[in-house]
């Protein structure tokens, strides 16, 4: 499948649930350099952050049978989160890495894709503790960049990235919500940092 070696196509085919993929990018280091890796510099180089995460779940679900998508997350005063969206029993799921533990994968057990995206609101928060998500796009059917090799090639796939800022996001909160947030407690936000990497 697109050029993956036969070594490629065998990991990836042990990687045939959902679950197995979560758990295969939760071992990953999560790094935080300013790449995006394509499937195959993520299997290579062992590590990966949550774009080139969700790019790697994509893969995987495609070689297994689901459809390559991935949604985009969108925050205010902080970055986006790009998450893998499956549906298993007519529900939907996620697969995601992050360096904030509440914000990787989700069962497949929201009606919605917008319960799927709320699901992270309370995870989802800035170094000043505000709760910062605000909108959620449709899933993305990454086969349209098949021409583009998105997932073998070595060159960096900010045509994607591009791509995802430009698609329509639907907002997950009214503005008279937006003003009634306040900021996480010291002990929701000691639990939401857990193993956080920072640059150095």
């Amino acid at each position: 499948m697109e050029n993956f070696s036969p070594a490629e196509l065998r990991i990836f085919k042990r990687l045939n649930t959902p679950a197995k993929i979560q758990k295969f990018l939760n071992e990953l280091p999560y790094h935080l350099a300013d790449t995006v890796f394509s499937p195959r510099k993520v299997l290579r180089e062992r590590t990966a952050h949550c774009f080139e995460g969700a790019l790697f779940a994509a893969a995987a679900l495609r070689v297994n049978g689901y459809d390559p998508l991935v949604m985009d997350l969108e925050a205010t005063n902080d970055t986006d989160h790009v998450i893998t969206p499956y549906r298993e029993n007519g529900a939907w799921g996620a697969i995601a890495t992050s360096n904030y533990p509440g914000c990787r994968g989700r069962a497949p057990i929201y009606k919605s894709l917008r319960e799927l995206a709320l699901s992270y609101f309370n995870d989802y928060f800035n170094m000043r503790r505000e709760l910062t998500l605000r909108k959620f796009s449709q899933p993305v059917n990454l086969k349209r960049f098949d021409s583009q090799n998105w997932m073998t090639t070595e060159k960096n796939l900010w045509f994607i990235e591009e791509y995802l800022f430009d698609v329509p996001h639907t907002d997950l909160i009214t503005k008279k919500m937006e003003k009634s947030l306040v900021r996480i407690d010291e002990r929701s936000y000691q639990a939401g940092i857990l193993g956080k990497r920072i640059k150095k």
